[in-house]
């Protein structure tokens, strides 16, 4: 490699908007709860209820014979293009690939198909589905997140993170990456407060830049 850290490096990556083309879980709330989606998030964008709060809140009133419903919604969302191709380049090098999702690991993995057992590790709220309705476990709550997603960074040993994400719950993340990939609003939030990152549009001009921190033939651009 011709990156100058000592230790391995991981690639820490959101789900949501990142890796699939659209917001995959708010896609499945306008979905199958479209008006209670709509006074939710009116709540969210004045603050008066947390994304924490009001996730959980939303996913619990989808009832559990809905639930395999919203894993074949998911399953139709596109991924953002060149995602198969960075995660081959990322295994050819020995780099792991850690997804850290504030959404359903079931929605997660009926998003990756086929590409799930490319991943190291995927982190995410995971879903009791045996009552009437779903119920939300996470192991990883903090602050106002479902999944603290810097605190599950902290959980691997390595000093070079790159993270990619796209959203404001990936700020924190981002705060604590070596490397940033940052689209959207992450892009437009971390500009605002001069955090370095790295604009993107798909996966292609990610594996361009690790290519070259990483290590590639000359004529990789």
């Amino acid at each position: 490699m011709n990156n100058a850290q000592s230790g391995k490096p991981y690639v820490f990556c959101d789900f949501d908007g990142t890796i699939t083309a659209e917001e995959s879980l708010q896609a499945v709330l306008e979905h199958f709860l479209p008006r209670e989606w709509h006074r939710m998030k009116s709540k969210l964008e004045s603050g008066a209820v947390t994304l924490r709060d009001g996730v959980r809140e939303m996913l619990e009133s989808i009832s559990s014979d809905q639930y395999p419903d919203t894993l074949d919604f998911v399953r139709k969302i596109p991924l953002r293009p060149g995602f198969a191709e960075l995660l081959a380049f990322l295994r050819d090098r020995a780099v792991p690939f850690v997804v850290i999702s504030g959404g359903v690991r079931g929605m997660v993995e009926a998003g990756l198909g086929d590409l799930t057992g490319q991943v190291d590790e995927i982190f995410a709220v995971d879903i009791d589905d045996s009552g009437p309705f779903l119920k939300v476990h996470s192991g990883f709550e903090g602050g106002d997140e479902l999944v603290a997603k810097a605190a599950v960074m902290d959980r691997f040993d390595t000093d070079f993170r790159v993270v990619i994400g796209d959203g404001m719950t990936d700020y924190n993340m981002a705060r604590h990456g070596d490397l940033v990939f940052a689209r959207d609003r992450l892009a437009g939030y971390l500009s605002k407060n001069r955090i370095d990152h790295i604009q993107w549009n798909d996966f292609y001009d990610i594996r361009k830049t690790l290519e070259k921190r990483f290590g590639q033939d000359d004529n990789s651009g």
